[in-house]
């Protein structure tokens, strides 16, 4: 079965694209402000890897909000980056690029942190396997990491720091803010991992 990973070019995704080595990476520009460097983390990546990298372009920055939009958090924002039911719709759009590849798996990078939202829940990705499964194509949604948090990811992983270095985790920009809650997760993880130097 051919497996695809859901590739934003964040630390857990680009570890979890280490780790697993899918077939395929799915990069989704959806009209946040990092898109660019996303893209190009991803690109690197998926190149150092040898992993074929599939980009979807859509502009949903009309029903965006928070950091990750320019705009402010919406009042049901349980932190200031959350977008509208942001992994749901990137999700499927990544999910529909995937089908054309015919792979049966998408592998997303979440990890136990992420349940400050709820599309970053274990339940969530319980849901999304079953509604995406019982469709036509029957791919399965997985999320092997969620029950690490980044630091026991990147271990689990293996990955050389010379490609960890290429993440990309700014909510706001194309290069790190410095900033915003991504880059501080960034920062975080690297001094946890002794390596500060990054």
């Amino acid at each position: 079965m051919k497996r695809g990973i859901l590739l934003s070019g964040g630390m857990d995704s680009v570890a979890l694209a280490y780790w697993q080595r899918p077939d395929f990476a799915y990069t989704v520009d959806y009209g946040q402000l990092s898109a660019e460097g996303e893209l190009r983390s991803a690109a690197t990546v998926a190149g150092e890897l040898r992993i074929s990298h599939r980009v979807v372009r859509i502009d949903c920055r009309a029903i965006g909000s928070g950091d990750m939009a320019g705009q402010p958090p919406d009042a049901a924002a349980p932190v200031s980056e959350w977008w509208p039911f942001r992994n749901q719709l990137i999700l499927t759009l990544a999910a529909a690029k995937a089908l054309e590849d015919g792979v049966g798996e998408l592998l997303v990078g979440a990890v136990r942190t992420d349940g400050t939202h709820a599309d970053g829940r274990p339940e969530f990705f319980e849901k999304a396997d079953a509604l995406f499964s019982m469709q036509e194509g029957g791919l399965r949604i997985t999320a092997p990491a969620l029950a690490m948090d980044t630091v026991e990811l990147v271990k689990r992983s293996a990955i050389p720091f010379s490609i960890l270095a290429w993440s990309h985790s700014c909510h706001v920009a194309a290069h790190a803010c410095g900033t915003c809650r991504g880059c501080t997760k960034h920062a975080e993880t690297m001094k946890a991992l002794g390596r500060d130097d990054y």
